[in-house]
């Protein structure tokens, strides 16, 4: 059965309206419609992974045979976009095998259904009921009309961007790499960066740029557009003014400014006497090193200072970066800045005893509270079960290296006190899922483990002790 079939046989069950699909007939059908958008999406990421699995398993991907384990662990870090690896990108991956990995990760960066759509479109088809339905799900849009325009936006916006930062970064290192070698590591580099992949053609991530303010800026330039979501550079090309912009967007923006101004300055006064991280650099060193410390964490893996180095106040500071991410329909992970802010706010609320929570002079409906509170506690409880079978597996690992590389994973960040590569088998096994369902995103295994059902009885409230 094709999709056009299934999607006749749906609309005979469903009516559709651009922004939500009715179920009126056939109750059981329901949970299969309900189910089938994270089904498939976690479908198309496996199929990814095994592609890129097999390819970087063939003899002319890599300089030495790997194990078919690490094969997917690097297959799995490029699609999720997250940058832990057990293996050495620059050292043990061919170009052929670093091409694999670059391409990965657009993919996974970009999302599966950003090349479906447009491709279908170019084709001449036609967006479907299931289709639109994956995509909705996908790009975490609520108005199923605007998914194909979305799409088609996302991808050249991102086309755009890459291109102009490989291009800085090849003409950077053009005098001390040559062309050839610059073009290729702009090219990776960019890719890596934008996706928020963190991997790199170096062991030492980009240590040796630490006070190059090139490097520093192009690179988190890049990663920061690329976390900060589509959505919102949509809605800043469109309007133009502030006051103009819808209440995510400034909620985003005003997120993401607060949250690295404020981990800018605690990195730079909590290591500033540091003699293995900041002490040894320049002031400007230490400000540029300071920053990409502070924005890095935000799912995007590249790092300028031995991780494992940091105080444990910065890598205390770093996990709550790792656990927030960056923007909805982004190439970032984590809970999302806003969902944070939401949880904030609706805190903030109840200790007023205000009935409602606002924002930018709108009200936030319960059910979008309800939902930040859900993927927060499915996100805790997910890292917390990692955690446990981690320090079980993993019985000579320091409970911070277990913590730190738990919480990457599900961020999909990619930054590393240096365990990933001494995991066991079965560690190894752990962060594949951590990182997979760090991509998809907790609420999509949510999906798989509880589906909606219509209310047939209430029953009478009763007060509860909270605290």
């Amino acid at each position: 059965m094709n999709l056009n079939t299934l999607h006749q046989g749906w609309c005979e069950m469903v009516n559709w309206d651009p922004a939500v699909a009715v179920i009126e007939r056939h109750p059981k059908a329901a949970k299969k419609i309900m189910a089938a958008p994270p089904l498939i999406l976690c479908g198309g990421f496996l199929l990814l992974i095994t592609i890129g699995t097999l390819l970087l398993k063939l003899p002319i991907a890599t300089t030495q045979p790997i194990s078919w384990l690490h094969s997917v662990f690097t297959a799995t870090s490029a699609v999720t976009v997250t940058g832990l690896v057990v293996e050495d990108t620059g050292t043990a991956f061919t170009t052929f095998g670093q091409v694999v990995i670059a391409i990965l990760i657009q993919c996974g960066g970009l999302g599966l259904m950003t090349f479906a759509i447009v491709t279908l479109v170019a084709l001449g088809g036609r967006i479907g009921f299931l289709q639109r339905t994956v995509a909705i799900e996908a790009f975490n849009q609520t108005d199923a009309s605007s998914i194909v325009s979305t799409a088609k936006s996302v991808l050249l916006f991102s086309l755009i961007v890459e291109v102009i930062g490989m291009l800085i970064l090849a003409l950077h290192w053009s005098e001390t790499l040559g062309w050839k070698t610059s073009l290729f590591h702009g090219f990776f580099y960019t890719i890596s960066a934008f996706n928020n992949a963190g991997f790199a053609l170096s062991s030492a991530s980009l240590m040796p740029y630490v006070a190059d303010p090139i490097v520093n800026f192009t690179i988190s330039g890049l990663f920061i557009i690329g976390g900060l979501g589509f959505s919102v550079w949509i809605d800043l090309m469109k309007n133009r003014r502030w006051a103009r912009l819808s209440p995510y967007s400034k909620m985003m923006i005003t997120g993401t400014i607060v949250t690295n101004f404020v981990a800018l300055l605690a990195i730079y006064f909590i290591e500033y006497s540091n003699p293995n991280t900041l002490g040894p650099l320049s002031e400007t060193g230490k400000w540029l090193a300071s920053w990409f410390q502070a924005v890095t964490p935000r799912t995007a893996g590249f790092n300028t200072l031995a991780i494992e180095e940091l105080r444990d106040a910065t890598t205390s500071l770093m996990l709550v970066l790792m656990f927030i991410g960056g923007g909805s329909l982004s190439t970032a992970s984590g809970i999302k800045v806003v969902t944070f802010m939401l949880l904030v706010l609706a805190t903030y609320a109840y200790l007023r005893r205000d009935e409602e929570v606002n924002v930018f002079k709108r009200e936030i409906p319960k059910e979008v509270i309800s939902k930040a509170l859900a993927l927060s506690m499915i996100s805790i409880g997910v890292t917390w079960l990692a955690i446990f079978v981690l320090l079980v597996s993993e019985k000579h690992a320091q409970m911070i290296d277990v913590v730190f590389e738990a919480v990457s994973a599900l961020g999909t960040v990619g930054l590393s006190r240096g365990l990933t590569g001494s995991l066991s088998n079965t560690g190894e096994g752990i962060i594949i899922f951590l990182m997979f369902i760090g991509r998809l995103g907790p609420l999509t295994l949510a999906y798989f483990l509880a589906s909606p059902r219509s209310k047939k009885v209430r029953y009478p409230k009763v007060k509860m002790t909270v605290g």
